[in-house]
């Protein structure tokens, strides 16, 4: 419904009852008698009276309505605070009731009397969900349509409903591994929200944007400056309309790994669509990747930057993919040259494969004589695995080559 219907229809409600407010006056003083009630009134005052409670709650409706839209904060804050006022409302047309009939002194006495079981059972559960529901409405830290976060819960959801006990959220994840509504609703006792941190990521309806990244891992030997243009073109490209909101361009932010150099892009995105445009920027990014030989991937026991002692890339190495195979092979079986590594750096090393292992096996090749290995990248990794007393290690073995001179 647009926000002139909504506007046009709260107007009428309140004509109508005000109309019927002013009638019902009007044949108190000029219509039948009826029967006078024990307050002194008639059934005229009391339903002309009712009639104003219903024409008053209307208009306090519609002028917060009003407000808060001046104020360009979402119409369901209104609907909100309209809840309070109908509920005072109805509170009010009890009493009228009850003293129509010349009952209120009774009623009044009754809830003296439980007043102190009540101020008791407002430490339970119930009148603390009621408590928290009114202090959301009224200071509304989150509304229907934000999209909250219970850390302690593990629990992601938009918030469908806030009623007086419960609020209502449509789970997001939880049955799949993304930031999308699954359509499973969860309901939050309001009590909680007295003792859960809750994370708000759409503070602003209108303008639900967070930051967010996307991860690409490049080979050492890739062309920095053109696979930092593509991840900021595909990002500019997808989130043009946010980069026109926000005012907030994408950049990168990388640092180094043990095959390559991540590359983090990071850029404003729509919370409730995040998982759409970062997938569209993974596409965008690996269609360039493949159209660009200045820019490859890194993969993990495939590419390495330097090759051991000898500072040598292995892609630049002699290479028969066809007698490729990784092996276990028996220490002693491998000549090593005899370098003066830095002890200090073979300790590390050592120290570095133990925790997380041997992440790159040794490049080498057999022999002339084919009885044993020499190594042709990985001369620090070697010494290491020896350091740690390894019986075998994994080598990656290439074709056979004239074996290295002694030194």
């Amino acid at each position: 419904m647009s926000e002139v219907n909504v506007t046009s229809k709260k107007m009428l409600t309140v004509a109508i009852w005000a109309a019927i407010a002013t009638w019902l006056f009007v044949g108190n003083s000029y219509g039948p008698e009826l029967p006078q009630l024990p307050s002194g009134g008639t059934l005229w005052s009391i339903f002309a009276l009712v009639a104003c409670i219903l024409a008053t709650t209307e208009l306090l409706s519609l002028i917060t309505y009003l407000a808060i839209r001046a104020r360009g904060k979402p119409p369901a804050e209104a609907l909100m605070i309209g809840r309070l006022y109908w509920l005072v409302a109805i509170l009010a047309i009890c009493a009228c009731a009850a003293f129509g009939i010349g009952k209120l002194d009774n009623v009044a006495g009754f809830f003296a009397a439980f007043g102190g079981m009540l101020l008791g059972w407002s430490l339970q559960a119930p009148v603390s969900g009621f408590a928290a529901y009114v202090l959301i409405s009224l200071k509304r830290p989150i509304r229907p349509g934000d999209r909250v976060q219970f850390p302690s819960l593990n629990l992601v959801g938009d918030v469908k409903d806030i009623g007086a006990m419960y609020t209502v959220l449509d789970q997001v994840g939880g049955s799949i591994g993304s930031e999308e509504p699954v359509g499973r609703y969860v309901l939050v006792p309001n009590a909680m929200l007295f003792s859960q941190v809750v994370i708000n990521y759409t503070v602003k309806q209108d303008a639900a944007y967070m930051l967010d990244e996307v991860v690409a891992r490049i080979t050492y030997d890739s062309d920095w400056k053109v696979a930092e243009k593509i991840l900021i073109d595909a990002a500019r490209g997808v989130t043009k309309e946010i980069i026109e909101k926000t005012g907030v361009q994408p950049y990168i932010r990388s640092d180094m790994y043990d095959y390559g150099v991540y590359l983090r892009l990071r850029y404003q995105t729509s919370v409730k669509d995040r998982t759409e445009i970062a997938s569209e920027i993974n596409k965008r990014i690996f269609i360039e990747f493949q159209k660009t030989p200045a820019v490859d991937l890194a993969i993990p026991f495939i590419y390495s930057y330097r090759a051991g002692a000898g500072d040598k890339r292995e892609a630049d190495l002699p290479h028969d993919k066809d007698t490729d195979l990784i092996e276990s092979v028996a220490v002693e079986r491998v000549a090593a040259e005899t370098a003066n590594f830095d002890p200090k750096e073979i300790d590390e090393l050592a120290t570095s494969i133990s925790s997380k292992g041997l992440l790159q096996p040794i490049i080498v090749t057999r022999n002339a004589q084919g009885e044993g290995y020499q190594i042709l990248a990985g001369d620090k990794r070697f010494a290491a695995c020896k350091k740690l007393g390894w019986k075998t290690v994994p080598v990656l073995v290439q074709g056979a080559r004239p074996a290295k001179p002694a030194v």
